[in-house]
């Protein structure tokens, strides 16, 4: 039987939500405070994944400036109905929801709308397109009675992109005394299934399930609850924190769920929370995931779709484009008054004032750690003219937590390799090495036991160890937070203006898996 690994989308790519239009599946996921936020993929066999283009690209569209890594753009919902995209979001600021949006486009591929904002409150949206044209959103919050949430639905006027009519309360979940969020809804044979997740996104992650036979409800709690969870699997498990399902249908008429997952090494995950393929059937009683194994398997059998060829992405970026790659983020914003393509082909990147440990738009760019065994290395030229003036490679998990590998100079002047571990937001020196000049390739390499650290001067060719920093301490578990590790190039005056310009050669992500 043909198979597939999973996941199907490897690194921080969270809270998953998948539609169908015809042969073609699009998917979205969370983005948190890096920009562009909510990256749109787009499948035919929904196991390779090729992204189109991110819904919020355009400077201004939603303030992020100020918040934490894991504040930001949470828990996308991605629907199609009638020719039109919708996207429904929430931007959280201090783990709250601060304010739920909506998005449309004719062409999932872009332009998207602005952001339209709505009379909603809680977090993770979702839109139900009912059988007489109505539309439905549904949402999390804080319980009125009872505790501690409840999911709430409200009718959506699609010629005003407002909220109209009554509130209605249709459930609190199906696990006592836990937090209920990511309701999506679906209908079939008549019956309204509402599929949530509950236990919190760490260990206790799980997939609960409850049914009505109207769309306001009463909503009936599916007894088989939770449907999906590896919270009683052991430490052995290569997939755990499983939940945040969304389910699609095929044109053959299997249903597959997307789900949030993290692969653990000896506890801790520094990927983040990955997108999972879960096979679904349905009984009389609602949907069944997983029925061959009853658990979110790395390998798993194919769907039954003609298999869909996507390009093999390049190791090497050599930043000739005028723009970046889909794959590469900021942070907060748009950073293109500080990071260009160089003449003569290349990066440069201004050493700003803002440091990478503050919660403003760093001149900093960055992709996902897509694999725990990978090789990461750039060559940049940097002539710094004071010790706090640096450039270089970093190993970013938020603010207060990731090292930097950066070309700088003493307090005499001369060019040094620094690396530095930040964590819970103080800073402290680990390694230095010194140069004959203000250019070097800097690398790590990532595998299950840490991420070690090297320099070559590029006028010598002395290659350098600096040291191993163990993984663990970019994990998820040590640093706090919903993000996986990024990996990327900075420059920074460290409050200084005035700092000089860093040249990127070129940059490799080589996975090692």
């Amino acid at each position: 039987m043909p198979t597939f690994r999973n996941p199907v989308l490897p690194g921080c790519h969270p809270d998953p939500s998948i539609c169908r239009v015809g042969e073609d599946y699009y998917l979205v996921t969370s983005s948190f405070a890096y920009y562009p936020a909510i990256p749109v993929f787009h499948s035919r066999d929904l196991v390779r994944w090729r992204q189109l283009t991110h819904v919020l690209n355009r400077p201004g569209q939603l303030p992020l400036q100020g918040l934490d890594v894991s504040d930001g753009v949470w828990a996308p919902t991605v629907r199609h109905h009638d020719g039109r995209f919708y996207v429904v979001s929430t931007l959280a600021v201090n783990r709250r929801g601060h304010l739920t949006f909506v998005v449309t486009a004719d062409d999932p591929a872009g332009p998207w709308s602005d952001p339209v904002p709505l009379e909603a409150e809680g977090i993770d949206p979702s839109l139900f397109f009912d059988d007489d044209g109505r539309c439905w959103l549904t949402a999390c919050r804080d319980a009125v009675t009872g505790g501690p949430g409840e999911l709430w639905m409200r009718e959506l006027d699609l010629d005003r992109l407002e909220l109209a009519g009554p509130t209605h309360v249709l459930w609190q979940g199906a696990v006592r005394g836990a937090w209920v969020e990511a309701p999506h809804l679906y209908k079939r044979d008549g019956v309204y299934h509402l599929i949530a997740a509950e236990g919190g996104t760490e260990r206790n992650h799980s997939v609960t399930a409850a049914r009505a036979g109207a769309v306001t409800g009463p909503y009936v709690t599916d007894p088989r609850s939770p449907l999906l969870t590896h919270r009683h699997r052991g430490p052995d498990e290569p997939v755990h924190n499983v939940g945040h399902a969304d389910l699609v249908d095929t044109p053959g008429g299997e249903t597959w769920a997307v789900t949030l997952g993290v692969r653990p090494i000896d506890g801790t995950h520094t990927l983040g929370r990955e997108v999972f393929l879960v096979p679904v059937g349905w009984t009389a009683h609602g949907p069944v995931f997983a029925p061959e194994t009853g658990g979110v398997q790395l390998t798993e059998r194919l769907p039954g779709l003609a298999a869909f060829s996507q390009p093999v992405a390049a190791s090497r970026t050599s930043f000739d484009s005028p723009e970046l790659g889909l794959e590469w983020s900021s942070l907060r914003g748009p950073v293109t008054d500080l990071i260009r393509p160089a003449a003569g082909g290349g990066l440069e990147i201004d050493a700003a004032p803002e440091p990478l440990g503050s919660t403003g738009v760093p001149a900093f760019v960055a992709r996902r750690q897509q694999h725990v065994r990978c090789h990461v290395q750039a060559r940049i030229g940097f002539s710094a003219t004071l010790p706090s003036e640096e450039a270089g490679l970093a190993v970013f998990q938020n603010q207060d937590q990731h090292a930097t590998l950066a070309l700088t100079v003493d307090a005499d002047g001369e060019a040094r390799a620094v690396l530095t571990l930040r964590e819970a937001g103080t800073s402290a020196v680990l390694a230095t090495a010194p140069l004959t000049s203000g250019e070097a390739v800097l690398s790590v390499e990532s595998d299950e036991s840490g991420y070690t650290f090297r320099v070559q001067d590029c006028d010598t060719g002395r290659r350098l160890d600096l040291a191993t920093v163990e993984r663990p301490f970019f994990s998820t578990e040590r640093a706090g937070g919903f993000v996986g590790v990024h990996l990327g190039l900075y420059a920074t005056a460290n409050g200084r203006a005035g700092g000089g310009r860093a040249r990127v050669h070129w940059f490799d992500y080589q996975p090692a898996d």
